[in-house]
Formats: structure tokens, sequence, C-alpha cells
């Protein structure tokens, strides 16, 4: 954390001069060229300081998505904040891919600046912190040797050591003291400093010609990069502290910039890749500083469980393996420009470029790609990942740009662009069966700003103010608080149909609650746009909601009121942009298996329309879908085995059962599952030699029907004992009739929720609607707030403890689902907290984990074409045989005749000459038609024959 005092200093500008150029009509060029290596892919840049909250803040998938590498939390049971606790999220960490948790000794402290800003007098008393910090991980952590100790935060600004002149020796001695002293507690110990919070070079010089001489060197040098200025002079910082240890004789040691960036950059890809490139360009460890609160990837994640736009460059950064390449922008060390990161790995075939941070159009200019590993000729498939706010949900992120080029010298691939805040991910590989395509939904969308107002008001949100939370456009919309007051749009739409209405906006929920707007079209109300509880006006969420529209033009205008007399309840919300996106369909999104996490698994380019990963003991492979709603979707995973073979598939770590081929052949495995909404973790693993093509995730909104909801205030299913009271809530609110409060804190204070008689033993997901806006006073910058938990407890079963994010206000309800494996056969379910509040109840929903399963084997035949010479003339000879389980009707079709064979039963062959009526014929193919006995879908295949001199 940097102090409000010193953290102002690094803000560059926030007025209206400081605003960034117009776009050029030009492109900006970005260069790669994967010939020319520069070491191992890193992956460092995926930190956070106080990332996570506590365990299941936020959730595994969500960690495991991201790939972060280390962490830096408070000191175990320490003050300084409500949470984010070592010994509490180092099961989520580590379990889902972590390496190393820092963990700041000073934040055992309360206060900040630590002890009032003053070394202890009696320093002795900070001695024993570090005593009782040291032997808490030894005792209580089950992976101490995963610790790194971090003595002094920002020992240069307003914590105890600033002036260096004065206090040169005092923290050169306090180092050699603390620092010994954690040895001789674990002598293992690793231990990392000092932790400027800006790059001081005379400092550093001194403190490490002090730790060589004394034998206290750090294992992890660290400090800050924290302002945009950063972008311009981390990399001179980097190479004079490399030049300092040189000067020393000290081998280079590792590096972690322990706290970097800042508000305005967090959860924009565009700003993120920025620091993400200087990072992974020099190899070091990085971690995102802690603006707002604990516990959501400091702003680089939506809700508990949600992706937001930057999350998806930080799964894409986690996704690279091999070797980096040399990257060239239009200006290096230049904030706010065109940079990027290019992976290239042989083994797998693949190379990428993640880039983005302009308003301009891009150009990549790509070379260096060997035609020995990917072929004379390669496919490119180009992905957005768009700014959609801090709570705004992302979704996968489309593709946008897909071409198929022979490999030259140089590829020139033009990407559409005029948003500096989205990041794009470049893959390019061996050509797939089927040539990726850009994605097809139709979708238009428009800047609040540049929209018709009425009784609003434009406000600029300077993008290179440090402090100013990022606003697409670098505008939004204001003053939205008169009955009269509205953002009009007039728009054109291809088809009549159903369209989704979304719109990124910023609600004050601590002061206001949840919001509501009227969409009106062509001046007739359509419907209400229900937003969430946010934490500020600038800090920005999603809603959406779904209207009917005929083909052609219409205004779409967002109001604060049905009447245009009376504004509806929190309706003053600040409007950032808005979207239009035409619905064809349940939602359904594909996940092709080459560009999920590998594990190193091999990948076959040539195998069905997109490539295929092989499975086996060894290796599976990890996707990470998001969904959009919780609800029931069908998991459908295209695969391949050579032989019979079971599919596993754990979804968020728990098994499900029921898949695989029972033969050869390739296949459809399917499970209707239930999925809370946001991201999951899906692993596939096979013990047969099993080749994955994709996963696809599509809403099955009938199975809904297998969920038993609940009203928490209904009597005749629930029974409240203790202080859980049933309570009404004030406008404005989104709950559902009633809530019930005062659960927890205690043993007796419980709610319990009569078993539906339907459900028996068995995995099931239990859903709560919540509300928890608990938190301490705060700090400066950050809200301190704090999470609530829940004991869910099958009577005569088990019990699992369930965290609920802190969501801005008590008036506003978030869902959060908690897997439950219940044990009896009828045993009902107790929700308290003997140690702790719980947050208040609006509804209760259990739903069966997964409702069927099933396996098809996609229709083929084996078929065979050959040539042969009778007399003078040529045939064509072609042999099918029946590899289904039910009859077909067969068609051969050549270039010389066809032939139909009716009813041919399964495991039976038919085969036919015909006749070419040449005397010799060149190689060619011939079509195989064939239809199911009671499946009217006509399939094909081809094959192949020689030619017949």
């Amino acid at each position: 954390m940097v102090g409000v005092a010193t953290a102002a200093a690094l803000v560059v500008s926030g007025c209206l001069a400081a605003a960034l150029p117009a776009a050029a009509a030009t492109p900006d060029i970005l260069k790669v060229d994967f010939a020319q290596r520069t070491g191992d892919v890193k992956g460092g840049a995926a930190g956070m300081l106080y990332g996570l909250g506590d365990d299941g803040v936020p959730t595994d998938a969500i960690i495991a998505g991201a790939h972060l590498r280390s962490l830096t939390q408070k000191a175990p049971h320490g003050a300084q904040h409500p949470n984010g606790d070592p010994l509490e999220v180092e099961r989520s960490f580590f379990e889902n891919g972590g390496e190393y948790i820092m963990t700041n000794i000073q934040d055992y402290y309360p206060d900040w600046p630590y002890n009032g800003g003053q070394r202890p007098s009696d320093f002795n008393t900070y001695l024993d912190i570090v005593r009782t910090v040291v032997t808490s991980i030894v005792n209580e952590s089950s992976h101490p040797e995963k610790y790194v100790f971090t003595p002094f935060n920002e020992p240069d600004g307003i914590n105890w050591y600033g002036n260096w002149t004065t206090m040169k020796d005092t923290f050169l001695a306090d180092w050699k003291l603390v620092y010994e002293t954690i040895k001789e507690i674990y002598p293992e110990a690793k231990i990392a400093g000092p932790g400027d919070a800006v790059w001081r070079s005379t400092r550093t010089r001194d403190i490490l010609t002090f730790a060589k001489a004394n034998d206290v060197m750090p294992d992890i040098f660290t400090w800050h990069e924290l302002g945009r200025n950063s972008l311009q002079n981390y990399r001179a910082h980097y190479n004079e502290f490399r030049q300092i240890e040189r000067d020393l004789g000290l081998d280079p040691m590792p590096v972690n910039i322990t706290e970097y960036a800042m508000r305005r950059d967090m959860s924009s890809p565009g700003n993120m890749v920025q620091w993400l490139s200087m990072f992974e360009d020099t190899k070091v460890d990085a971690q995102t500083a802690y603006w707002t609160y604990a516990g959501n990837l400091n702003d680089n994640q939506a809700k508990g469980n949600s992706a937001n736009g930057a999350w998806w460059l930080l799964n894409w950064y986690g996704n690279l393996d091999g070797e980096t390449a040399k990257i060239t922008p239009p200006a290096l060390n230049t904030p706010d420009t065109l940079q990027g990161i290019a992976a290239v790995d042989e083994d797998q075939k693949q190379a990428t470029v993640l880039f983005g941070g302009t308003n301009n159009s891009i150009q990549l200019d790509l070379s260096g790609l060997d035609p020995s590993v990917f072929g004379n000729t390669v496919d490119i498939q180009i992905r957005e990942a768009e700014f959609t706010g801090q709570e705004g949900e992302a979704y996968a992120p489309p593709v946008v740009v897909s071409q198929r080029v022979a490999l030259g010298d140089t590829l020139n691939i033009s990407v559409p662009n005029d948003d500096r805040l989205s990041a794009y991910q470049a893959v390019i590989t061996p050509t797939l069966g089927t040539q990726p395509v850009v994605d097809g939904a139709w979708r238009t969308s428009i800047e609040a700003e540049n929209a018709t107002l009425q009784n609003a008001a434009i406000q600029l949100k300077s993008p290179t103010d440090d402090w100013t939370f990022s606003a697409s456009g670098a505008r939004d919309v204001g003053s939205m608080n008169r009955p009269t007051s509205a953002v009009n749009w007039t728009v054109d739409v291809p088809q009549a149909g159903t369209y989704r209405f979304d719109v990124i906006a910023g609600v004050n929920g601590p002061s206001i609650g949840p919001g509501t707007h009227a969409l009106f079209v062509d001046g007739v109300y359509a419907a209400d746009i229900a937003y969430e509880a946010g934490f500020s006006w600038s800090y920005r969420g999603r809603a959406d909601t779904k209207i009917d529209l005929t083909a052609g033009s219409h205004q779409l205008s967002v109001r604060t009121s049905r009447d245009g007399i009376t504004a509806l309840p929190g309706s003053d919300i600040t409007l950032d942009k808005f979207g239009l996106t035409l619905l064809e369909g349940p939602e359904s999104t594909t996940y092709p298996a080459i560009l999920a996490r590998t594990d190193d698994a091999a990948i076959d380019y040539t195998a069905g329309e997109g490539g295929a990963v092989a499975l086996d003991e060894d290796h599976s492979v990890s996707f990470f879908p998001a969904v959009r709603e919780t609800g029931y979707y069908d998991l459908a995973v295209e695969y391949t085995a050579s032989e019979a073979a079971s599919l596993g598939l754990t979804l968020n770590g728990r098994a499900i059962a029921g898949l695989g081929a029972d033969r050869d052949g390739t296949w459809t495995s399917t499970v209707r599952v239930h999925l809370a909404k946001g991201v999951q973790e899906v692993r596939l693993s096979a013990p047969g030699a099993v080749s994955v093509s994709s996963l696809s995730t599509t809403r099955a909104v009938e199975g809904d029907a297998s969920t038993v909801t609940v009203e928490a205030e209904d009597s005749t299913k629930v029974s409240l004992a203790g202080t859980a009271r049933v309570e009404s809530v004030s406008q404005p609110t989104n709950v559902s009739g009633q809530q019930v409060g005062a659960v927890g804190g205690g043993e007796s204070n419980f709610l319990t929720l009569a078993r539906p008689s339907q459900f028996g033993a068995g995995q099931y997901d239990l859903t709560v609607r919540y509300a928890n806006a608990d938190k301490n006073t705060g700090h400066a910058y950050n809200a301190d707030v704090i999470s609530r938990f829940l004991d869910i407890t099958e009577v005569g079963g088990e019990t699992t403890r369930a965290a609920f994010r802190h969501n801005y206000s008590w008036k506003g309800f978030w869902t959060h689902t908690v897997p439950l494996s219940l044990e009896t056969v009828s045993g009902d379910v107790q929700l308290g907290n003997a140690t702790g509040s719980g947050p208040n109840i609006d509804w209760l929903q259990v739903s069966p984990l997964t409702l069927s399963a099933s396996n098809s084997r996609a229709a083929s035949v084996d078929a065979v074409a050959s040539t042969k010479k009778l007399g003078v003339k040529a045939y064509v000879t072609v042999t099918v045989t029946n590899t289904n389980t039910v009859p077909i009707e067969v068609e051969i079709v050549t270039a010389y005749g066809s032939k139909t064979f009716q009813h041919v039963a399964p495991g039976k062959e038919r085969s036919v000459s015909i006749n070419s009526t040449q005397p010799s014929i060149p190689g060619g193919e011939a079509t195989v038609k064939f239809v199911l006995d009671g499946d009217p879908t006509t399939y094909e295949q081809q094959v192949s024959y020689d030619a017949q001199e």
C-alpha cells in the first residue's frame, strides 16, 4: 500500500488537457520476430497484493483461470485489514497453481502508516511481532516452505525510514536484526525486501552493499512501480538495478515488483497488457496493487465468480508457454500506446501475441515462424477482450479476425480497433480442418456520451489520472437525477427478433443501493433495467434486459422514470456504454481444446474441424467456460477414441460420472449440469487414448424445473431459530419479498430449510440470494470489506462452510452457489454461523448437480475406394461397411455415376464398381452419403482413390 501523500505524488495529471490524442488515420504497427527468442515464458506478472480475501473469495475457478503466481497478504492474524490472512487463503491459492505467498509482517499493525508512522522507540516490540508472525506460519501453515517474509513495506515513504540521510544506519541495523530473528526461528525462511514505494537507486546500492557484507542478502529484491509514469521509467529502473548488482559482484537475484498499476489500470485489458509486457520482457514477478478492497483480484474480476475483461487477459497470459519472442511496438516505454507480449511453443506448434493499449487500428507484422513446425500455411485467429467495467461480467471473448495465409517472410494482419481499453489475443497454428470464423452474432454499441442527452451531463474521466477508474471512451454520462433525465439512441437492426440491451454503468451502492431505469422503444415503455449496487458512480458494472424489435430503425431511450413525473428508485446512475445484441437460440459457446490449458498434452491439428488434444494417464486439459446466469446447461465434449474409454470430467473439482465411449469412433458426451453464474473450471482426463476437440456450454432452461426455490420468509418450508427473523427491506431494493436477517452470531441463531422430498442423497448445489455490506471503517483508499460466512449443515450429515463476498449494500442482493454433498435420505439443511454474523438471505434454491448424461457416437461408415482396369475401361470400386448400431441406406456417388443400397444392416458391407467408360482416369474422391434408420439427417464422407492409367 502506498500512503495517500506518496501516492498523490504519482498522479501525472487529472485535467482536461491530459486527455489522450485522437485516433490516428494510419494503423499502429506491432512487429514480432518469432525467430528471435528472449527467454522462457515467465508468467510472473500475474501476482496480486491482497488479491484474495478469504477462502472462497474469490472462487477456486477464478483463481485457477487467472493462473496467479505470487501473492502478498497480511501477517497471519494481523489487524491491518479484516481479511487477507494468508493462512485463510493458502489452500485455494496453492491448490490452484500458486507458487509462493509473501507476507507483509508490518501488516500485523492495525493502523496505516504503521505504528502511527513512527519506528517503535522500543524496537523489541516489533521483533516480538516478527517472532509471532514467523512462528504462526511455521506452526499453522500447511506449506511454510512456500512463504516469503517481507520485513518492511515502503520503508522509504511514511513508514519509519523516510529520510535516508538520517535513518540509513538505523534501517540497515534493523534489517540485519529482523533478518537474523526470522532465521533463528525458521532457518529455511526466504526473505524479501527492501520494498520501497518507488525505485531508489542510492538506497538500493547502500542496502545491497550492507547485505553482502553482513550476509543478510534478501532472497527476492522488491520495490513498487505504481503510477502511469512507471510505464515510461520501469525498464530504466530495472536496468539500473542489474547494473548495481554487477558493480557489487552479485549474481542476478529474483525480483518481485510487489505493487504495480493504479485504479485507472485495474479491470482495463488495454492498460493491463502494457504492464504485463514490461514485466514479462524483464522476466520478473510482479503484483497488482490493492486500491479498492481485498478478494477480487484487485478489480480484475467481477462479483464473486465472474470474469471481467481484464480477467480474460490474465487467463490468456496464464496459458502462455514456451519461449517469448522479440516484439517491437511503435514506441517503447511510452504510456498508453500499443504494447504486447509474444510467445512461441514449438512443442505445441502455437504462437501467441497479446497486445493492446491504443485507440488506433492495429497491424501485426509477424515474421520468423518456422515452416518445418507450422507448415507452409497457417491459421490466425484473433479474439478481443473488451473493457466491461470492474463488476461488469465478460464472457468468452469473440473471434474478431480469422485468416488463413501462406507462411511468407512477414505476415501482415490488420486488426480493427478504436478502443485503447481493449486487449487482443492472436493465436497462430498450423491449418486446422476448418478455418476458424469470425463471431457471427450481430451486435452494435455506442458510447453513452455520443447518444442524445436530456437533462443529463457528460463527465470527463481523464485517462491519465492514476486515481480515476477507467471509463469507456474516457467519458460517461451523469446527473441522471431528475424524472425527465434520459439518454436516447437511434439504432438500425437487421431483422425482427429478440435483442439483449446491455449497459455499462456505475451505481453508488453504499449510499443508494441497487437502481432501476426504464427502457423505452420508440416512445413506448418496454422493460426495466435492473442495476445491482456498486462501489461508486465510477466503479462500473453491467446490466441488461431483453426486448423484441422489428427490423429497421428504432429509438431506444434509457430514462429515470416510467411516467416522466416520478423518478424510479435508485435511478441516479452514471451511464458509460450501451450495447445491443441479436439473440438467436439458447446461449451457447464452444471452447476449442487447442486453446485450452493443455498440460503439455500433444495437439493434433489435422484431427476434426479445429484440431484435438490427446489425453492419457499423464495429461489432462482444463477449460474455463463462463455462463451468463445460474441454471442448467448441457456440457458437451467432442472427442475421438481409438478404443473403448471412460471420459473423466470434473466440474469445479467435483467428479461427473457416466461419460465415455464404448468403442472407437468420434463421440459426443453430454451432461446436463447445474452451473453457477460466472466462470467454471472443467477438467477432462482419460485413462486411454482420447483426443478432445472442444467443450461447449448450451443453456438448457427446461432443466430449471428441477430446481426448488424457497423464499427465506416462507414459514411452511423454512423455520427460524434464535435471533434469525423476517425483515422488510426499504427502497430501493431488489429483494424478492422479504429477507431473513440476524442469522449467525451464535449457535442457536439459524434457519432450517425443509428437505424437498424428491431430493435424496447425492450431489447438489445450494444457491443463496444474499446481502452483505459489512465493512470496517476503511483506509483512505481501501474499503476494508468483510466477508460473511454460513455453515451449511445437513442434519445427520456434514457441514460445508461458505463465504459470501461483500456486495456494497444491505438493500442489494446477489446470488452465491455452494456445492453440497447430501448423505442422508431426508435430513434438513441448516444455515447458521456460531462464530460470526451471516449474510441476510432473500431466497434459497436447491438443484441436483446433474440431471442426465449421454454418450453418442457420430454417424460414420468405413469406406475404401480403389481403381482397377477391366479390359480397356477404368473402374472405381467403393466398399462401405456399416459401423453404426442401426441399419442405413447408402448412396455412393462418383464422377462417373452413383449407386444406392437399401437397408444395410449393422456390420454388413456393400461394394460397387462403377465403369468410367474411359481408358484412364485421374485420382479423385468418391462421396458416400448415408441415412440412419429413423434419422432424416443425411451424412457424408469423402474417400479418395488413386489414378488408373
